[in-house]
């Protein structure tokens, strides 16, 4: 997933991805205990959308403080 496509998102589908997300990377986990994970690199994968998707989250967060704070 592009950082890009995040940006777009509202903030509620920021957190339904995000809850995808995590339900996913449970997934490949489980995958992985019982040897039936294809490649081992998509759980670095599952992890790398997870960080990008709180990023934009925690940049809106910010952004959404900074501007209370200027009044």
């Amino acid at each position: 997933m592009k950082v890009e496509e995040i940006r777009h998102f509202s903030d509620e589908e920021i957190q339904t991805e995000l809850d995808r997300l995590h339900r996913h990377l449970f997934d490949l986990r489980a995958q992985a205990v019982t040897e039936k994970l294809e490649a081992p690199t998509m759980l670095a994968k599952a992890k790398r959308d997870i960080a990008r998707v709180l990023t934009i989250r925690r940049e809106r967060q910010l952004a959404g403080a900074d501007t209370s704070n200027e009044e």
